[in-house]
C-alpha cells in the first residue's frame, strides 16, 4: 500500500513538473542564423534572421509579444531605443516581417546586429537585441 501511494505521489510530481516546464514562457530573443560569426562572405550575401519567444509581425501590427527586425550594420553605439528607430543605410527596417535579406558591403570587416522593434519601430523598455557578429567581405 505504501509503495502504491509513493508511486502515485511521484507520478503526480513528475507530471506536474513536466506541465509547469511546458507552460514556462520563453524569453524573447533575436539572432542571426546566417552568416555565422567570423566567416568570410562575398560582396553580396544573405543574412537570415531568427527569433524565439516572440512573434515576427509587420510594422503597424500592435500585438503583445511581437515585433519586426531591424538590422544594424557597422554600428558601434546603439541608437536611442525609446524612440522610433531611424531608417538609415546602416539601420535597415524590415517592417513587412521579413526574416532574411541580401546585403552588399565593401571588402573588409563588418559587424551585423539585430534589434527588435514594435509596431512603431521602438525597441522599448526591455529591448530585444542580438549578439553582434563580425564578417569579412572578400
Amino acid at each position: 500500500m505504501k509503495k502504491t501511494y509513493l508511486l502515485a505521489v511521484l507520478a503526480t510530481f513528475v507530471i506536474s513538473t513536466a506541465t509547469f516546464a511546458a507552460d514556462k514562457p520563453v524569453a524573447p530573443k533575436v539572432f542571426i542564423i546566417e552568416p555565422s560569426n567570423g566567416v568570410t562572405v562575398p560582396t553580396t550575401f544573405t543574412v537570415k534572421f531568427g527569433a524565439t519567444g516572440v512573434d515576427i509581425v509587420p510594422a503597424g501590427v500592435d500585438q503583445p509579444n511581437s515585433g519586426h527586425h531591424h538590422l544594424l550594420i557597422d554600428t558601434d553605439k546603439l541608437p536611442d531605443l525609446h524612440t522610433p528607430l531611424p531608417a538609415t543605410p546602416t539601420l535597415i527596417h524590415f517592417g513587412k516581417a521579413q526574416t532574411e535579406t541580401q546585403v552588399t558591403l565593401a571588402p573588409g570587416k563588418h559587424t551585423l546586429q539585430l534589434v527588435l522593434g514594435n509596431y512603431i519601430h521602438v525597441a522599448g523598455e526591455s529591448p530585444v537585441i542580438s549578439e553582434k557578429i563580425t564578417v569579412t567581405v572578400k
